[in-house]
């Protein structure tokens, strides 16, 4: 699954968020409703015009995002 295809960056939309191509609906706020215990299936009962594989490349885009983040720990400094 390509994400590039289905989740798009405009900055007239949603202040840039990445949305799913042809809506307002941010990938973010997919991956909370799965995150919520929504299953897929309600997730498109609830929003007809949405996929499976729009929801898969919500995550997909998600998975791509973390991978790429890079976490540099620090020791505290107590004083």
């Amino acid at each position: 699954m390509n994400w590039y295809e289905r989740i798009v960056i405009d900055p007239k939309i949603l202040v840039g968020k990445p949305v799913i191509k042809g809506t307002r609906l941010a990938v973010e706020f997919i991956v909370d409703l799965l995150a919520q215990g929504w299953s897929e299936a309600e997730i498109l009962r609830n929003y007809p015009g949405l996929t499976h594989e729009d929801v898969a490349a919500c995550l997909n885009y998600a998975s791509s995002i973390l991978k790429a983040e890079k976490v540099y720990p620090f020791e505290s400094v107590r004083v």
